[in-house]
């Protein structure tokens, strides 16, 4: 009965990994791509369908502008794939936008930087999962009503499976985004076909008009419109840097492969993005969300609102003359939505890692569980994201009003960043062929930071009162509660630096043992105290009743026990304070000495027994750890019931006691002295 808990654990994450095993945890490219890429390649699922609500505010007029909205958000999205690609070369230690923002801008850029992504990792999980779920409700219509539970169980099923380590969840979903890929090029390839030979394809909703808010279409009304579906548009882009985040995981040369696994993402979500906004424009797909003010209506005036996803309405449309490719395009849509949600689970757990050995979080978060992986992030990840998709009812239109604010900022700091790197460089290398590298790295990541400043401007300009305000709120209590963290870790660490007088030996040591009444667990306490050898030891009592107290007394004697003993008057039947009085008041006449008190504890089986025994020596052991210069030793007796629960294995929370792995490159070394045990 004692084992199942243990054999649980090991059903779902299976056997525990040794740290010698740590480097078969890397990943070749090819498994990389659908592991760290599959947040960006998802995207494509749902930003075309955020541009179209956010044109849909001013009714049909707006929507020629589509393509251009789209073609915008392809230019960013190569510019900072191609900015990226300078950071993974240049920083391969997995600290990201973090390390990048820290070394060449400072601490409080860095922690902006962070703060920033773990907002947006959470996000990341919540938006995707919902979506997924969203279009899978589109093949699957008695899953509608149950979103919420049907969204909250994926995060946990991807919980489990990041917590059985980043190789096996890496193959776990690597052939679905594949499929994935295959499945939208094959659409793409389809349709498009079709429409070269005469075919006349027009969606489901082509017939319906659009009715939004009654806003203008010239000036700035049209200036501001176009701005919103731009910034909507953009969430295609997230995920671009988790990357970054993960270089580590990648096979040697890390930040080679890396890079190369960043120019592949950007090729193909930059080709799946453009073919299906262009489809979408073709077949004339609308899409509107009633919580925005924009409504379908079909020809008898009568509100439609209620379709399926963009992607299935394409995918409808183009397989017209094929249904089982619209059943496998939505279904491999809802499924790879719902795995994106990995590359959060990969980058979310190694930057709380780094920013754990950097001092800014709890240094928990820095050691790995039993599968090589790093549990505790891992588990912090799933329950924020669960609890957001709950408070938010897994609506996606709603969540990601709060998305991409977080990702730009990192996008706009990190460039910044390596523009600084490379001034740096320059300035000591003198290989003409190097500079020019060099020049033209910095070149990309100069023109990537402005691109993606002038990016974030807009976004908090156009979805700041939709609710990026509150991602912004959160940013900031993270950067205020990272801030608290490394000062009490700084703090920790100075009143813990080594003088001379720590190490010189206390003149004499004074032995208390805590006594209430005379049987094997004081007759223990006492011959212990007395082995130690201390300069004075003495038995303290507290007489709380006096016939008690002189019964002891003459037990004492009786039993001729060579340590004398002392009975504490307590006038107010108290027992902590009378001990607490007494041994300070020892302390006062020899400051340099060191008083050590011996506290009989009962050790026992059942739950319910910590409640019948050993209260007055909690209560004790607490008040005198507060007391310099006194140690406090408590000297065990097992109880029979205690019995039980010899040879029982330790199962102990994932990471909790485990010392964090140590770094495999030399990269990670600065980091490593930057946040080493305190």
């Amino acid at each position: 009965m004692s084992k199942a808990p243990d054999l649980v654990k090991r059903l779902l994450l299976g056997r525990a990994l040794r740290s010698a095993q740590q480097h078969e945890q890397t990943l070749p490219k090819t498994i990389a791509l659908p592991v760290f890429a599959s947040d960006a390649l998802s995207s494509v699922a749902y930003a075309p369908q955020e541009i179209l609500i956010a044109l849909g505010l001013a009714g049909l007029a707006t929507y020629h502008f589509t393509p251009w909205v789209a073609g915008a958000v392809i230019v960013i999205l190569l510019t900072v794939v191609a900015s990226y690609r300078q950071n993974v070369r240049a920083y391969t230690s997995g600290g990201g936008d973090f390390e990048v923002a820290t070394t060449n801008l400072g601490s409080n850029s860095g922690i902006v930087v962070a703060s920033a992504l773990l907002v947006d990792y959470v996000m990341t999980v919540a938006v995707s999962v919902s979506s997924g779920v969203e279009n899978l409700g589109a093949l699957i219509h008695f899953i509608q009503p149950h979103q919420v539970l049907v969204a909250i169980a994926i995060v946990a099923i991807l919980t489990i499976l990041n917590l059985r380590g980043i190789r096996e969840s890496g193959i776990a979903f690597a052939i679905p985004t594949y499929l994935f890929m295959f499945g939208v090029f094959v659409m793409l390839l389809w349709g498009f076909t079709r429409l070269s030979f005469g075919a006349h394809l027009h969606a489901e909703t082509a017939d319906l008009n659009v009715q939004g808010h009654d806003v203008g279409v010239t000036g700035f009304a049209l200036v501001f419109l176009l701005l919103r579906a731009f910034s909507s548009g953009c969430a295609a882009l997230t995920g671009v840097e988790a990357i970054s985040n993960g270089v580590p995981a990648f096979r040697k040369p890390k930040g080679k492969n890396a890079a190369t696994t960043l120019l592949l993402l950007g090729v193909v979500a930059a080709s799946m993005f453009g073919g299906i906004v262009a489809l979408a424009y073709i077949t004339k797909a609308k899409f509107a969300d009633p919580t925005l003010g924009t409504h379908l209506i079909n020809s008898a005036g009568k509100d439609v609102s209620d379709q399926d996803p963009i992607v299935a309405q394409v995918a409808h449309t183009v397989f017209s003359n094929f249904p089982l490719g619209f059943a496998y395009v939505t279904v491999m849509t809802a499924l790879i939505l719902a795995l994106a949600a990995n590359t959060a689970f990969n980058g979310f757990p190694v930057l709380g890692s780094v920013l754990a050995q950097n001092r800014y979080l709890p240094r928990q978060l820095h050691t790995r569980g039993d599968r090589l992986a790093f549990s505790n992030g891992i588990i912090i990840l799933g329950t924020m994201a669960g609890l957001l998709i709950y408070a938010y009812d897994a609506s996606v239109t709603a969540l990601i009003q709060l998305y991409i604010v977080g990702v730009f900022v990192s996008f706009t700091v990190s460039q910044t960043g390596m523009v600084r790197h490379w001034n740096r460089l320059l300035r000591t290398e003198t290989d003409r062929g190097k500079r020019r590298r060099m020049m033209t790295s910095r070149a990309i990541n100069a023109f990537g930071g402005v691109v993606t400043g002038i990016v974030l401007i807009v976004v908090l300009i156009t979805k700041f009162l939709l609710g990026a305000w509150i991602a912004c709120v959160a940013m900031a209590v993270l950067f205020l509660m990272m801030r608290g963290i490394r000062r009490h870790y700084d703090r920790v660490a100075t009143e813990l630096v080594v003088s001379g007088e720590d190490v010189a030996l206390p003149p004499r040591n004074h032995a208390i043992v805590l006594v209430s009444k005379i049987h094997k667990p004081t007759l223990r306490a006492l011959s212990y105290a007395r082995a130690t050898r201390p300069s004075t030891i003495e038995a303290v009592s507290v007489a709380v009743d006096p016939q008690e107290s002189e019964e002891l007394q003459e037990a004492w004697d009786a039993h001729e026990l060579p340590v004398p003993l002392k009975i504490l008057d307590s006038p107010y039947r108290e027992i902590t304070r009378p001990i607490l009085e007494y041994v300070k008041s020892v302390r006062r006449r020899s400051p340099r000495d060191v008083v050590t008190v011996f506290l009989p504890e009962y050790v026992v089986g059942h739950w319910w027994e910590h409640l019948l025994h050993n209260q007055s020596a909690l209560r004790l052991k607490t008040r005198l750890l507060f007391v310099p210069g006194v140690m406090v030793t408590s000297v065990p007796w097992q109880l029979a019931s205690s019995d039980r629960l010899k040879g029982r294995p330790e199962r102990a929370a994932p990471g909790s006691i485990r010392r964090p792995y140590p770094p495999q490159d030399a990269d990670s070394k600065d980091s490593r002295a930057a946040g080493g045990i305190v």
